[in-house]
């Protein structure tokens, strides 16, 4: 009786220590060596991963990624397969997704419950030789609400973190982290379909994690977040990396008409026309929005016909930019499309057919201030100046009082029209408005700018006012300095004209108008000796003005 006991807790015993899923051996089929290396193919770091599904997609830890150029991974059979894209990471807990360039793999089932503290679990090794580690959960805490984060007791070594670790159904519930201590019995895992969730999207680029990761990312699956992706690449990426992955976009999405224009752009970008055209071309073949492809291909011919016109190219003119753009917009009547049409008419000096289209948009969704001024340039070319005003008249009144800076612009420009059609004093209400505006920026040449137009309006005393602000913020600009004298000559101020041509004469004494300025007021207050020696030394400099006012003060 003593021995059946004995031999029945023996036998339970065994059951408790030695019992292990059935699979486990299986499994090891989809267990792997990790290898990375710098750009200069070296050997930068090494773990253990598996893979998720069948299509080669894997997980490993994030560690070995840091700053690699190129990954390899060794399967259980012994061959060699590269890591082709990453699909997601994560430093903070150390775990990485990708996509190794495989046709077939054998996947480890993920397990989606969580384990509670006391159950066993089995660690799968690469190539394991010897029995299964098992552990025991001791801890198991939440992160980002859904996931869990595993303390175990157990041995463990360097060489079975990356390793799953799997429940008594042979299902994977975590990844084997780093211990603290090469001796420590307590392990740390965390979760696999945490790995699993990791993924790419179109911001990615500003992820940490994934920027100090130099293999090439894997695209977005949505169109939206794909685009994205491509947006922030063309700053993130160098030239062959970024060309790589317009080429993989365009593979990805074939009838997609973003994918073209970037590459296109590539090309435009190296004067490589016939590389656009060829690009461009096929979108119009591929895309479903035709018109959009229209559209960029005529904006392509624009461009290069405005800004590099001295390139030939056969193949284009204003002409084959507008057929485009007339084929887009009969295919979707967008005012964009139309609005490019005006642009061409412009650049073929067609002024009113542009204006008339102009007109048609001033009530459309593309409504601004910009529409406006392009067509005020359409009537300034055929010579219609009361209708070049007001269309900056409805340019400002997009905007409504109080204005906002992006009303600056507009202001300023409208200003520098009306001077040119002597309508200074309201040319000096615009820079007026301007300047509240622009107060923290507005420099020494707008105050020499409104300097002139109130001269030319008689404003003396703002005149006055603007020239010495100019002086202040430029001390050293003998033009100030002449413009100041000339205008205090004007207005009779003679000591302070005196003042002011002898501050120039400081600043450029060989040039004339300083002795100029300073004879004529010395002649004027009946100084006439040193008046007249000022007067023929700038007669001596050239100065014609000099040789008449020496006449009328002998």
């Amino acid at each position: 009786m003593k021995k059946t006991i004995l031999y029945t807790l023996f036998l339970c015993f065994s059951v408790v220590c030695f019992a292990q899923p059935s699979n486990l051996k299986k499994s090891m089929k989809s267990v792997f060596q990790l290898k990375t290396f710098d750009d200069k193919e070296m050997l930068i770091g090494s773990s253990t991963g598996f893979f998720i599904d069948n299509q080669g997609r894997a997980v490993s830890t994030y560690v070995p990624f840091k700053n690699a150029s190129k990954a390899v991974i060794i399967d259980a059979d012994g061959k060699e397969y590269q890591v082709s894209y990453i699909l997601g990471a994560n430093e903070t807990y150390d775990v990485v997704k990708f996509k190794v360039d495989t046709k077939k793999s054998v996947p480890m089932t993920l397990s989606q419950a969580s384990l509670p503290v006391g159950s066993k679990t089995w660690l799968v090794g690469y190539n394991q030789t010897k029995s299964f580690p098992v552990g025991i959960i001791k801890k198991a805490e939440k992160f980002q609400e859904y996931f869990d984060y595993y303390t175990l007791a157990m041995q463990t070594s360097d060489n079975v973190i990356g390793c799953p670790l799997v429940n008594e159904e042979g299902k994977v519930i975590g990844i084997m982290q780093q211990s603290a201590n090469k001796k420590d019995t307590i392990g740390y895992a965390v979760s696999a379909i945490f790995a699993d969730s990791l993924h790419i999207t179109g911001l990615s680029f500003n992820d940490t994690s994934l920027r100090s990761i130099k293999i090439e990312k894997e695209l977005p699956e949505e169109l939206s977040q794909a685009l994205l992706m491509l947006y922030f690449a063309s700053s993130a990426l160098d030239s062959i990396s970024y060309s790589n992955l317009i080429d993989r976009f365009i593979k990805r999405f074939p009838k997609s008409a973003e994918g073209y224009q970037y590459r296109a752009q590539l090309s435009f970008n190296k004067n490589d026309f016939e590389a656009v055209s060829k690009d461009m071309e096929q979108a119009i073949n591929m895309v479903e929005d035709k018109d959009a492809a229209h559209f960029s291909y005529s904006r392509f011919i624009y461009q290069k016909e405005i800004l590099l016109n001295q390139l030939p190219y056969e193949k284009w003119s204003l002409d084959k930019a507008m057929s485009e753009a007339v084929k887009a917009y009969e295919l979707n009547p967008q005012p964009i499309y139309r609005h490019q049409q005006a642009l061409i008419l412009f650049a073929q000096k067609k002024y009113e057919e542009a204006s008339s289209i102009y007109n048609e948009l001033s009530t459309s969704s593309l409504r601004s201030a910009d529409l406006f001024v392009e067509n005020s340039k359409c009537k300034e070319k055929i010579g219609d100046t009361i209708g070049m005003v007001a269309q900056l008249d409805s340019a400002i009144a997009t905007f409504s009082r109080p204005y906002v800076r992006q009303a600056a612009p507009y202001l300023l420009h409208r200003a520098q029209v009306l001077m040119g059609l002597n309508e200074y004093r309201k040319a000096v209400f615009d820079l007026n408005d301007y300047e509240s505006l622009m107060k923290t920026q507005v420099t020494a040449q707008f105050y020499y700018l409104r300097f002139q137009a109130e001269l030319s309006g008689k404003m003396y005393q703002q005149a006055l006012d603007d020239i010495n602000k100019a002086i202040e913020m430029q001390e050293k600009n003998d033009l100030f300095y002449s413009e100041k004298a000339s205008l205090l000559l004007r207005v009779g101020f003679l000591d302070e004209t005196i003042t002011t041509a002898e501050k120039l004469i400081e600043l450029v004494p060989n040039q004339s108008d300083g002795y100029l300025f300073l004879g004529i007021a010395q002649c004027m207050k009946d100084n006439k000796k040193e008046g007249l020696e000022n007067l023929k030394k700038a007669e001596q400099m050239g100065d014609s003005q000099a040789t008449d006012m020496i006449e009328k003060f002998k």
